[in-house]
């Protein structure tokens, strides 16, 4: 998918993709394991999959909507399900935006390895 996308949203869903398959292979001991800042890398994750959220809607022009905390397994595909929205929302119109939600995944990546 990342392939039909502008350079910038392509680099996001590339790390967002990288991210979201780290944590769909994490044992649950990892997963629940306690990170600086958070409970577990679980919680990090699904943190970080809540502020994509919140960027993508508000690009939108739409009110924010919790991403329900579903499990520290399903917190990989909530990676990827709204990181690939945000690079759509965002398009190539908005290339501060994607460089600071790609920032942030980076961060987060770094914070759970």
């Amino acid at each position: 998918m990342s392939e039909h996308l502008p350079a910038a949203a392509a680099r996001l869903t590339d790390a967002v993709d990288r991210l979201a398959d780290r944590f769909r292979a994490m044992p649950q001991s990892r997963l629940l394991n306690a990170v600086p800042g958070h409970p577990s890398r679980a919680a990090a994750g699904l943190a970080l999959a809540r502020r994509l959220a919140d960027r993508a809607r508000a690009l939108e022009g739409l009110p924010a909507l919790e991403v329900p905390d579903s499990g520290a397994f399903a917190v990989g595909d909530q990676l990827a399900v709204t990181g690939h929205d945000l690079a759509l929302a965002a398009g190539d119109g908005h290339p501060q935006e994607l460089a600071a939600a790609l920032a942030d995944v980076e961060h987060t990546d770094r914070l759970t390895a």
